[in-house]
């Protein structure tokens, strides 16, 4: 089983680049972030007819999660538990093909300090919260998205340009690791220690230079863990023409 997730900054603009991928890299299970549409304007008849079912957790303009599954998709919640006014689409979990998956499109929390970073902070809490519950139920399931955290200078092509971003204070690193170390894995570092990147921004030719950062994230269960065989970064859609700034990470597991 395949299963990736990616940031696709827009699908209304990005449309053509998915459907391509979906054909080209056949992923089981994909997890979307910042697909910036609703539900009902989400192209749901274009992807269900390459095979895929979906669930949807859109909103205008911005923001927006997707989990689409060449399987059934059930129990899905809609939104991360922890604070009902809560109104940004960030967070969609469901069960599918035997494993319980999660899409994830942390907020950014610049500019830093202030108001959104304070919310980047609390939202982490409430996803270490979350993790908490899963990890007690005692089944299979993947946290996959976009984190807008670095987790080390590794991750980063010039640390000291990011030094006063939200993506690399201490506070969200810490977050992090605190959510790793309750027992999950980093799929992408069981198989890659280098350098690796998932996002490179479109300003100063930062793709042509392969300079990049590590924000997107695939993280395992014990139980997911005990069956992976694989993990990487998909750089191919990166350098189509009008692609999305981050590219695909993926794991292969075990049936």
């Amino acid at each position: 089983m395949r299963i990736a997730t990616w940031n696709i900054n827009g699908i209304k603009a990005r449309l053509p680049r998915v459907l391509e991928w979906l054909e080209e890299f056949k992923p089981d299970i994909a997890l979307l972030q910042e697909i910036k549409s609703m539900n009902e304007t989400f192209p749901a008849m274009e992807i269900e007819s390459l095979g895929y079912n979906l669930a949807i957790h859109g909103q205008k303009s911005y923001n927006g999660v997707a989990i689409l599954s060449k399987y059934p998709i059930e129990d899905t919640l809609y939104g991360l538990p922890g604070d009902d006014s809560d109104e940004q689409a960030r967070y969609i979990e469901a069960f599918t093909g035997g494993i319980r998956v999660a899409t994830i499109y942390l907020p950014n929390g610049n500019p830093q300090p202030g108001e959104k970073f304070d919310y980047k902070l609390a939202w982490m809490d409430r996803l270490i919260t979350r993790t908490k519950t899963l990890l007690e139920w005692e089944e299979a399931f993947i946290l996959g998205g976009d984190y807008n955290v670095i987790p080390a200078d590794i991750d980063c092509h010039d640390p000291a340009a990011w030094m006063d971003d939200a993506l690399t204070q201490p506070e969200s690193r810490a977050r992090l690791r605190t959510l790793i170390n309750l027992g999950l894995t980093d799929a992408l570092r069981v198989y890659h220690k280098e350098t690796i990147y998932s996002y490179w921004d479109y300003q100063r030719g930062a793709w042509q230079k392969d300079n990049g950062i590590r924000i997107d994230h695939l993280l395992c269960s014990p139980q997911t863990t005990d069956r992976l065989k694989d993990a990487g970064v998909d750089r191919t859609p990166r350098g189509k023409e009008k692609p999305s700034d981050h590219t695909p990470v993926w794991c292969e597991l075990a049936d």
